[in-house]
This record gives C-alpha cells, structure tokens and sequence, in this order.
C-alpha cells in the first residue's frame, strides 16, 4: 500500500498548524524557504504568480526564498489573505528528529507591524464591532504597530462613516452560528471596503470583555478610562484585545525575526497597546467620509493618479513642490498631520493654543532650525516602539531608540525659551531623563552604525564586553597566537624545523619531519603520521582549538544576549517611548505648519467667536503650491459685522472655480 505523502513528521507539523489557524495561508519554514502545501500551494500560485510544482511528493507545493517573504506577504494581504508564519525554533543543526517550529505571527490586514509592510504616512487600523440592538453600535480602533486605542458609541449609520472616514482595513464581528456575515455588520464594513473575520461569539460577551481589559491593563474595570462598563464598544474592545493576543503577542522562546536563520530571544507582548480612551467630539469638527472625500483633504477624487496625495490638502505639506522634501519630517508627524487636517478643531482656545505655538516658529528661525536640526532623520519612535513589544526588533530599531534618548534631550533643550512652546516643553521634561538614561546604555552598548540582523554579530562596540572581546580577538589574532606558539615550542625544546598546521579534519597540529621525531617531549600526543613527517597535537594548542573553532558562535551569541537585555530595558520604556513620540509628532507638524506659512506668505487669521468669515486676497493652498503666482487671489466675505449671519448657495458646472473662489458682499 503507498505511504501518504502527509504522513510525515514535517507534513504532520503542517496540517496541525493549519488546523490551529483556519482560514490562514500558512509559510512553513523550511530551511532558506518559506514552503506552503496542498490548497495554499494552489492558491499562492495563482495570486501571487508562484511556481507550483510537486517534485518528487504528489503534494503540490511552491515556495518563496526567506529574504524575499516579505514581499509576498505583503502582495498576499494586500489581496485579502490571512497569512501565519511558522519558523524554525531551534537551530537545524542541532535538531533531533523534526525541527521545532511554531507560530510567531499572524498577519491580517488590519494587524500589520512590521515596518516592510506599512505606509510611513498612514495608519493601518483594526476595528471590532459590537451591537446593543438597530439604533446602538459600539466600535473599538486599534492601530496596533503603534497601540493608539479609541472607542466609539453611536448609531450604526454614524459608525459606518466613522470607519469610512478613518480608513479601517478589518473589521472583527461576533460570527454566527450559520457562519454567514450579518446584513448589519456588512453594512457597517462596507463603505470602509474593510476586510471582514468573524470571531467567537463569547469575545464580544460583557464579563469576557471587561476580563480582558483588566488582564491587558492591570485595572479593576474601565471606569478610569472615562468609559461606561455596559457600552457596546467596551464589549468591541475585548474582543479586538483577545485577537491581537492571539495574533500578536504570540509566546515563544524564540524567533526568527529578521527572516534571516538566527534564533533570537524577545518576549512579546501587548505593553505598547495603550487604554481604550473614548474618541473625542467636544472641541473637534468631525467630517464625514462623503466631505472629506468632495473635500480631497487625503487623497483626490481622480482615481487615475499615480499618487492619490498628489494634489490633496495632506499632500501640500508631504509633497512640497518648492522644496525637494516634505515640510513634516518624521513618520509619526506625517501620520499626525492626516488626523488633524481630517479632524480640525472648533475650539477657539485650542486653535489659538495651536496658531501660538505655529507662530513661534514662524518668528524664531533660530528656534525652527533648533527643532528641526533634532527632528531631521528621526525614527519612527511610535512603531518602533510597538515592535519591542511585541518582540520584533532589530539591531536597527534598538540603536534608532538610543537615538531618540538624546533626541529628547535636544528638543527640550531646544524649547527653553519659547513661551508658547512650554507645554511641549514640559512634556519632554518629564520624559527625557528616563529615555535619556536609555539612549545612553543603547549607545554605550551598540556600535552607530548597526547590521540589519544579527546572524554575523557586529552590534556591540569593541570594549564593552569582555567576553565579546575576547572572542573577537582569537578570531582576529589567531595567526599571531600560532606564530608565538611555534616560536616558544620552537625554543623550549630545539626543535628549529617544527612547525604549526591545521587542516579541516585534524585541526590544528605540531609538524615534526621523521628525522626529529624521537626528540618529541613528553607533551606532545602523535595525531598522525606521515611518510616523512609526523604530527602532534599538546594541551594547549587543543584548549586553543577550541576556544577559536567556537569564537565566532560564542561572539555572536553573547552579542544575542546583550541584544535581548537591551531590549528588555527598552521594553521597560515602552510607555514613556509612545509619549516621546507623541510630543515629536506635535513639534513636527506645528514647525512644517510654520515653515510652510513662511514660505507662501500665508498669515495668521484671526478666530473670533462671532459666526464672520472675512477673507482678503485669499489662495487656495492647493492651487497656490501647484500655480505659483499664477494662481489669481480672491475676496471672501460671508456674515461680516455689517451684515446678518446667511447662508451662500453657489453653484455652476464643474470646474467653474466654485471650491477657488466664494464669495458674498454686502449689499
């Protein structure tokens, strides 16, 4: 009878892992591939254009080489896939039986992290859903590479918009027992375009729920947070809580987290995933999805753009085109600016706040290049953050969080004398001891310019480590010690035609010719002979053998060992990392505010409380970056102090200027 092709270790290992993950493509590591079998061999092949072959199995397979995973990953959430990644948790080499393997990550499309798969200027954001009955929905958002959370109560037509306007790419729902999407749920997803997953029912259960906060948070309930226990959306954020568990914080020894073969150990966990914080309406302009699309604040209506923020209210200040680079600087500034251009506010104490602080910059050009000189090349703190977390960082993100230490202290420093600018200030002050105390031993520790990986070592500085150093130096002197050896052993006992071997299946030797053999001293071990030579082995050029044969492993895995340290004290940070990032993005789009303003010549206006909008000689910020001077400036006046509060209906065909120019004059 023929064996089944399934039924061997490894398969056995593959179908467990697809019965844990249903739904999911699974990339099996297999060596320098990630392999997948069966059905997700079919299905790759025909989204993704793999070759699927069956080679010497009748099982179909294709696979894609380690270093190139991401790119597949990438296309294959992109077409709405779900994907589980299964590594390699021990080395091959020292195996006994089937490689140790297990899920180190799930992906979905609303629970990207990895830097690879994001945009720098866009969140990626996961939203779960709850219903209390046709006229009370609840929504929890999280954006979980950088643990922003925000819930929402409210009708479920107001919800819908709400998750169209902020562009949720997954949407988790309590599945039925007939497993098909509710009408309502779909209705809710839909004008999102969001991917939909459906969960077990009991994830969005009240005591379930509040269990789940109180685990993740370390609270007695959620009364803290300003959230009331019985909301719908506090039963949404349990759930989407006991997803990213599953998803993300996966528990492991250790991880293959660069893709490339070493076998690193981080934790991971939720730390970055901030408390569920109701989403603000006081004080906030909410637009709907419908306006700020007409509006084209994002992204424009013309589908056939290359880059749809080419010509957005965003994209005037991430794509200047007066300037070779954006006026925003950092990832988490970029993000910012979206969310306030999206959401602007209607509180005039917090517009005024806001148009101070701009207008310190615009004044001070020394305290704008101050800001700006910190900022310049800064990582995104916010996401890197998220990855210590959730156990996923590189030698690269460590030495960009030592980096961000010092940050801190510059733009404190930085803010000193600027009034406007003091609670920005206070807010650094408060952080920049501890993460400057973090950047110190990340820098002390790791080498300015770090490897992508670890798998060759070169983090740790030389100096640092002793037993670093040690092991890097047999490497380095081996010839020198063997030269010395040969020297001594030469003198000590007159042997001048000695001299000192190695060859890869005896090591290293002591070669004497025939004619001297009888004068070897009692110390030396014959390890072979020769026709006309034989070879010795003594003590200690064994004890150096081993040491140098082990060298290289043992530097690298010290330099492991330091790494994972270091990424457990930044962990400890983790909290205080997020509020840093926070306050650089502010700084961020407040000073590329001021930069732009200085560079078109725009003015502060002046918000008064009384229901009048006068503007003179007025451009169109869009227009304006893309026309120049050619752009014709307008009169605006609509309830001005002469006249009552009214309402102006304009109309006229498309492209007549309606959005360029508006305006009402007294009569």
């Amino acid at each position: 009878m023929p064996r089944d092709p399934w039924d061997t270790p490894a398969m056995r290992q593959y179908k467990r892992f697809k019965t844990e993950h249903p739904g999911c493509l699974i990339f099996f590591r297999m060596g320098d591939f990630y392999e997948m079998f069966g059905e997700d061999a079919e299905v790759v092949g025909r989204d993704l254009g793999l070759t699927v072959s069956s080679r010497s199995s009748p099982i179909p397979m294709a696979g894609v080489p380690h270093h190139q995973k991401t790119k597949y990953l990438k296309m294959a959430v992109d077409l709405g896939h779900r994907v589980a990644i299964v590594d390699q948790l021990e080395d091959p080499a020292q195996a006994k039986g089937v490689v140790k393997r297990g899920v180190t990550q799930v992906i979905t499309a609303g629970t990207l992290s990895d830097e690879a798969l994001l945009n720098d200027d866009s969140e990626c954001l996961l939203a779960a859903v709850a219903f209390d009955d046709e006229e009370r929905a609840g929504v929890a958002v999280v954006e979980p590479s950088t643990g922003a959370f925000t819930v929402i109560d409210a009708h479920p037509a107001r919800l819908a918009d709400r998750l169209a306007a902020l562009g949720a790419r997954e949407v988790l729902f309590a599945e039925p027992a007939t497993g098909e999407t509710p009408a309502r749920v779909q209705a809710l997803a839909d004008p999102a375009g969001a991917a939909l997953t459906g969960r077990p029912g009991w994830h969005f259960g009240h005591t379930e729920a509040l269990e789940a906060i109180r685990e993740q948070f370390s609270v007695a309930g959620v009364d803290g947070f300003g959230l009331d226990a019985d909301a719908p959306s506090v039963r949404a954020a349990g759930a989407v809580i006991r997803y990213l568990r599953e998803t993300q914080a996966i528990e492991r020894d250790t991880t293959d987290a660069t893709s490339g073969g070493e076998f690193q150990r981080q934790r991971a966990t939720l730390a970055h995933l901030r408390p569920p914080a109701r989403e603000p309406t006081e004080g906030i302009c909410v637009l709907d999805a419908t306006t700020l699309r007409a509006l084209e604040i994002e992204r424009t209506i013309r589908a056939a753009d290359a880059d749809p923020v080419e010509g957005s209210l965003v994209g005037v200040f991430l794509r200047s085109v007066d300037t070779p680079r954006s006026v925003v600087r950092t990832p988490m500034g970029k993000r910012l600016i979206r969310a306030w251009l999206t959401r602007p506010l209607a509180d005039t104490d917090a517009v005024r706040a806001r148009q101070d602080a701009v207008e310190a910059f615009v004044n001070d050009t020394a305290l704008a290049e101050a800001v700006g000189q910190a900022l310049d090349g800064m990582a995104d703190v916010a996401r890197i953050a998220g990855r210590v977390a959730l156990g996923r960082t590189t030698p690269r993100d460590l030495v960009a969080l030592g980096e961000a230490g010092a940050r801190a202290r510059t733009l404190e420093a930085s803010l000193e004398q600027s009034a406007p600018l003091s609670a920005h200030r206070e807010r650094l002050a408060a952080l920049a001891p501890e993460l400057g105390k973090l950047g110190d031993a990340i820098a002390t520790a790791c080498v300015d310019d770090p490897p992508a990986h670890l798998r060759e070592g070169g983090l740790i500085r030389d100096g640092y480590d002793t037993e670093v150093d040690e092991a890097r130096g047999l490497q380095k002197d081996a010839g020198a010690w063997l030269a010395e050896y040969q020297a001594k052993i030469i003198a000590e006992f007159d042997l001048p035609s000695l001299k000192v071997g190695f060859n890869k299946v005896f090591g290293y030797y002591l070669e004497l010719p025939a004619g001297q053999a009888a004068r070897a001293p009692d110390i030396f071990t014959r390890k072979q002979t020769l026709k006309n030579a034989e070879r010795y082995i003594t003590p200690e050029l064994k004890t150096f053998e081993e040491r140098a044969s082990t060298a290289e492993g043992r530097a690298v895995e010290r330099e492991r060992e330091i790494f994972g340290g270091l990424c457990e004290l930044a962990r400890a940070h983790v909290a205080s990392l997020s509020a840093f990032a926070d306050a650089a993005a502010e700084l961020d789009v407040l000073l590329g505010f001021a930069l732009k303003a200085r560079r078109r010549g725009w003015v502060r206006p002046e918000v008064v409380d009384t229901p009048t909008l006068t503007i003179h000689a007025g451009r169109h910020a869009v227009l304006d970056e893309h026309l120049g001077r050619s752009f014709v400036p307008n009169d605006c006046e609509l309830a001005t102090p002469d006249a009552p509060a009214g309402l102006a209906l304009i109309t006229g065909p498309n492209m007549a200027g309606k959005s360029t120019y508006i305006s009402r004059r007294p009569s």
